[in-house]
């Protein structure tokens, strides 16, 4: 009967994976033409509620410390080049213009910025003074982190934790191992699904982020720049959309191909705007 029982365990496992996984397309593959498919456990709409839940919570921490929108002429520059990027995620997916976006601006030395699902947009003043960053290099870091929302990159990942926690905690205990063996199957996973998915998920923000540049009417080369300017800031640590992308020259000749081949985009953009 023990054997039964465990033989039973794997296939309930399938069927609950296989009624819980579905397989999306996300977005649009736009003139850069990203086309993966995504593996999702979780829906849309929680990761959505649950984002909302915490960025509230992040921008109450701020107001607290009186760090946030301090600087209003900067706050209206970077929803300034937000209320251009915005209108052109409708090129990647349509249901992006019914998003209740926000875009705010913390005071910190963190270099850093983020959207998280759904549209919820921070930037980090750190970012721009100490980089000195132009509106082409704001529209650069804004227009990559546009994509990881665009692209549910968020979702995927939780689906994905989802997927190899439920394989590690049942592999754990058919097999009978200790916590050891679930820690060392529980740095395999990472290793082999959330750190390669980490690099493809920048290189796709990379590549659409160029192009909702362009579009915008802001000049996508100054993804190359802005990366130039990151680089040399050895002394800090890189914030989370560049730690985990490829080497800096890989990096450097992608986002040039990439910015090259939305230039059409971005000179017709300037054009309708002069």
């Amino acid at each position: 009967m023990r054997r039964i029982g465990k033989a039973l365990v794997p296939g309930a496992l399938a069927l609950t994976l296989a009624v819980a996984c579905q397989t999306v397309q996300t977005t649009h593959g736009g003139a850069v033409g990203i086309e993966r498919s995504q593996m999702m456990m979780v829906s849309s709409q929680e990761v959505e509620q649950a984002s909302s839940k915490q960025y509230q919570e992040v921008l109450a921490e701020a107001r607290k410390k009186n760090a946030l929108n301090r600087d209003a002429a900067q706050v209206q520059r970077v929803r300034r080049i937000a209320d251009r990027l915005i209108p052109q995620t409708t090129v990647f997916r349509p249901d992006a213009a019914s998003w209740k976006w926000e875009v705010n601006v913390l005071s910190s030395d963190e270099l850093n910025a983020w959207c998280m699902a759904g549209g919820k947009i921070a930037f980090y003043s750190g970012l721009i003074d100490k980089l000195k960053l132009s509106d082409d290099e704001i529209a650069a870091v804004m227009g990559h982190e546009i994509a990881h929302a665009l692209r549910e990159h968020a979702r995927e990942r939780i689906s994905k934790s989802v997927a190899t926690g439920l394989g590690i905690s049942v592999a754990g205990a058919l097999l009978g191992v200790g916590q050891g063996g679930q820690d060392l199957m529980g740095q395999v996973a990472k290793v082999t699904f959330e750190l390669p998915n980490s690099r493809l998920h920048e290189t796709e923000a990379d590549r659409m982020g160029v192009e909702l540049a362009a579009r915008a009417g802001y000049d996508p080369r100054a993804a190359v720049t802005l990366w130039n300017k990151m680089a040399t800031q050895s002394s800090s640590a890189p914030p989370q959309w560049l730690s985990t992308h490829p080497s800096h020259a890989d990096r450097q000749k992608d986002l040039s191909d990439y910015a090259a081949r939305v230039m059409p985009l971005y000179e017709q953009a300037r054009a309708s705007r002069s």
